[in-house]
């Protein structure tokens, strides 16, 4: 191999190669995905030098005015931020660039290439292994140095669609128990990444047959795998009759990072049924407050679904209790065996903004049924503006006086 594809020119990238010393390569998945012909819209480049990273790094920062980061003083790792690229400059371990590459975690990112050069320096058969589409460990020490690359090699098998050879599942199975030492937010990051899409779900799935999720997800069983599966299945039944919908099941859940909302409906199969404990799995996890509300929500509410026979009554309360958490829910409502087609015009009715029953136009304040009815604040106020939006929905009331006039005679009853 004398070259390789033109994601990795350095054309493309958000600083000249002139900065970069001749020493310098190119390694990890840029490299690999150069390989396989994957282009992405942001650039994620990492480099190694033998001296000098967090100096260049800083250079390329300060001449470009770029946001400088300082990874890892001990181990001289820095990165710099562009808005449509990030790269990392780390020093080289060990004496050599073979040395530093067979620290790595798999063969196929133990790629290196010169880019004054054009030179690939693969040591450890990473390309075939690319055709071959497999993931291949570099050594067991190396995933027990580090016990997330157990958990990644699930997360990178799931994105480039490749198999994991057998020693390094073996390998992986008997570490398994290592995975604990990992810190919470570590292991949330790479679970996100195979929640949020389906080619992830048999990953999934691999990795907790192979002890690497039972500790995080303690009320786990074979069957909510399953579910993971139909989670995937109700998403594309319903996305198929409602395509606008896929647009709100792939946003990110607010405060969030990279939880979309058809995660949380793969977490609300994964965690604990009862709500409480849940939410405690869920904490430990490091998910944040809103995460943990959306998945509690959710398993509140999908098991009582029964779309065939809910009352305009009944989807009123539906939408005000599920809320943002809607999309979710209905995903899960097709897996509790509500029809596809049940579900439907429910979320049609939530992604129409001006919809009766999903966004009901309050017709009188609290403030003025107090006024009008000369009543205290208190708990029954809320009650009646419930009943008067019911009212409304239902087309027993339309205008601001025919709702206090109902709210009056609420009470003299």
């Amino acid at each position: 191999m004398s070259s390789v594809p033109s994601p990795l020119s350095p054309e493309s990238w958000p600083f000249s190669l002139k900065f970069l010393p001749s020493t310098a390569y190119m390694v990890g998945g840029a490299v690999r995905d150069a390989l396989l012909g994957r282009t992405r819209e942001y650039l994620d480049l990492d480099f190694v030098l033998p001296s000098d990273a967090v100096k260049v790094a800083r250079k390329i920062a300060t001449h470009y005015n770029a946001g400088f980061v300082l990874l890892d003083p001990e181990r001289q790792i820095a990165r710099v931020v562009f808005p449509h690229a990030t790269a990392d400059f780390a020093q080289q371990e060990g004496n050599c660039l073979e040395t530093d590459l067979h620290r790595r975690d798999f063969t196929v990112n133990a790629i290196a290439y010169n880019p004054h050069t054009q030179e690939i320096i693969d040591p450890l058969h990473g390309y075939s292994d690319i055709q071959r589409q497999v993931l291949r460990m570099v050594s067991p020490a190396n995933l027990e140095d580090d016990p997330l690359r157990l958990l990644r090699c699930y997360r990178q098998a799931s994105q480039l669609c490749f198999t994991i050879e057998p020693v390094t599942q073996s390998t992986i199975r008997s570490l398994a128990s290592h995975i604990t030492k990992v810190a919470a937010e570590r292991v949330r990051v790479e679970l996100g990444y195979m929640l949020a899409n389906p080619q992830g779900t048999p990953y999934l799935r691999g990795a907790w047959e192979d002890g690497l999720l039972a500790p995080f997800f303690k009320a786990a069983v074979k069957e909510s795998f399953t579910r993971l599966a139909q989670v995937d299945i109700a998403a594309s039944a319903l996305t198929t009759v409602c395509p606008p919908f896929t647009e709100k099941l792939t946003q990110y859940v607010r405060d969030t990072v990279k939880t979309t909302w058809l995660s949380i409906a793969k977490l609300a199969c994964l965690v604990n049924s009862k709500p409480e404990a849940a939410e405690i799995e869920l904490q430990e996890l490091t998910y944040s407050r809103a995460e943990i509300k959306a998945v509690v929500t959710a398993i509140r509410i999908c098991p009582q679904i029964k779309v065939l026979s809910m009352s305009l009554r009944e989807q009123y309360f539906l939408f005000q209790e599920a809320g943002f958490v809607f999309p979710a829910i209905a995903v899960l409502a097709v897996v509790h065996s509500n029809p596809v087609e049940a579900i439907a015009p429910l979320i049609s009715r939530y992604l129409n903004p001006d919809d009766p029953v999903a966004y009901p136009k309050q017709l009188v304040s609290g403030k003025e049924l107090i006024i009008a009815l000369n009543i205290p604040a208190s708990p029954l106020v809320g009650t009646l503006l419930t009943e008067i939006a019911v009212a409304q929905i239902e087309g027993k009331v339309s205008t601001r006086t025919q709702a206090v006039e109902f709210a009056h005679q609420l009470i003299n009853n």
